[in-house]
């Protein structure tokens, strides 16, 4: 089953925020078999559901674990809809 996964990360910090970020969009970037896509307003992860699933949440929890206080707002649809993000 494949998954894609929206993913809007606010860290709560002023300082550096931007690099946490980027560094959160990296680690994702590393995993073979993750399509990882990015704007100007989000992340975009397409993949097999339970390595994305497993691989998003381990990060979330690497970012409240390093940082602390950070808002994850995140869209979980159960289907690849990495060929409509390129359609559009």
């Amino acid at each position: 089953m494949k998954i894609s996964i929206e993913l809007s990360l606010y860290p709560l910090a002023e300082e550096q925020y931007k690099t946490e970020i980027w560094a959160f969009i990296k680690r994702l970037r590393l995993v073979d078999g993750l399509q990882v896509v990015t704007n100007g307003m989000s992340t975009q992860v397409f993949g097999d559901y339970d390595l994305a699933v497993t691989h998003v949440m381990a990060e979330i929890k690497h970012v409240h674990a390093t940082i602390g206080a950070a808002v994850f707002v995140c869209k979980f649809i159960g289907s690849d809809c990495s060929e409509v993000e390129a359609e559009i």
